[in-house]
């Protein structure tokens, strides 16, 4: 990706370039893209929520993750930091297409809470970049959903490795049509609302997980202010934005149904089942520093109270190719190690 084929964004008052080669434009926070959804047109920012961010704490400080834009300035009060991509790919070419997406030779690992009335999701997930090959991703995510068929609404939001790329990058995600036409990654088209100036979805965040070494984190909640019916997106227990509840069908009011898990993109390219691994690449039972984890998972019940979620459904598509496997560690409320390599003799 050439520096000449990123386009400003509208509303730009100062550009910061990353080390990793992440250029980053600081946006008038009035002038982001949410507002040119016809929805949003007459909406008004809603800087502060009544929702607390009780069960987010960042257990281990020195673990939190870092995106190297801030090494080379900050985004000044009043913008919103926006990751710039090609022009060419301001939809969704520079993240998985949404046939890649739906595809249905995907592979994920996910265990399911259904059939209740859920108001938001937490898990802690380990942080990893697994190889990726000829155009597939992989991806570690929560995703928060309501509906059916066509008319499918999901929040998604957690870590992907794109293409072979040596980044693994934050990345939110929304549809509310079952991925047909609408929604987007992070902010390429309008929809979610940014409110911070310190996080910038889709750019690449720092460090990451090694096998047998330090181990990385990254804290994710999704929550509902119900007297404004936005969605709230919290990481490392700082407000990122919000999804409006404008914006939905069935999740304007509440979830009934939350995944947390992997996914990999398999396009079979050498006639057999992908290489492209899911996780830390390594099995679950392999256990922590070399599997990749979630950990303390748990849902928003009707009174704003994080539970731990009961009678999970798992369902794991391929097991030879990547697996799931639930950890007992104290403290860590509902764990869980996930992932795998991809194609072996035993994944054909």
């Amino acid at each position: 990706m050439k520096n000449r084929e990123l386009l400003m964004h509208e509303g730009t008052v100062k550009t910061i370039k990353g080390e990793d080669g992440d250029v980053i434009d600081c946006v008038d926070i009035n002038k982001q893209p949410a507002f040119n959804h016809p929805l949003l047109k007459s909406h008004t920012i809603q800087m502060k929520t009544h929702v607390h961010s009780s069960g987010t704490e960042s257990e281990n400080n020195h673990n939190i993750l870092f995106q190297s834009w801030h090494k080379n300035g900050e985004c000044p009060e009043g913008t919103i930091p926006i990751l710039r991509t090609p022009h060419s790919n301001r939809r969704r070419r520079s993240y998985p297409t949404v046939s890649q997406k739906r595809r249905a030779n995907d592979f994920s690992a996910p265990p399911a809470l259904v059939g209740g009335q859920y108001y938001g999701a937490r898990a802690t997930i380990n942080v990893w970049n697994p190889a990726t090959y000829q155009g597939e991703f992989s991806f570690a995510q929560i995703w928060v959903g309501s509906g059916e068929g066509d008319e499918a609404n999901t929040m998604e939001v957690g870590w992907l490795v794109n293409n072979g790329e040596n980044k693994t990058r934050l990345f939110t995600y929304w549809t509310r049509d079952d991925y047909r036409s609408t929604g987007c990654y992070n902010l390429v088209c309008p929809g979610f609302v940014q409110t911070t100036t310190q996080i910038s979805l889709g750019a690449a965040v720092e460090p990451v997980s090694r096998y047998g070494a330090e181990q990385f984190e990254m804290i994710i909640t999704i929550t509902k202010d119900k007297s404004s019916g936005n969605w709230w997106l919290l990481m490392q227990d700082q407000f990122i934005g919000y999804w409006p509840g404008s914006i939905f069908t069935s999740l304007a009011d509440c979830s009934t149904e939350i995944n947390w898990g992997g996914e990999i993109t398999n396009s079979e390219f050498a006639g057999h089942h992908t290489s492209t691994q899911m996780g830390s690449g390594h099995f679950p039972e392999e256990s922590f520093g070399k599997a990749c984890f979630f950990r303390k998972i748990g849902y928003v019940d009707e009174s704003g109270n994080m539970r731990d979620p009961k009678d999970l459904q798992v369902y794991v598509t391929k097991p030879p190719c990547y697996d799931l496997r639930f950890a007992k560690y104290e403290g860590d409320g509902i764990s869980f190690y996930f992932g795998g390599p991809g194609y072996s003799d035993k994944c054909p």
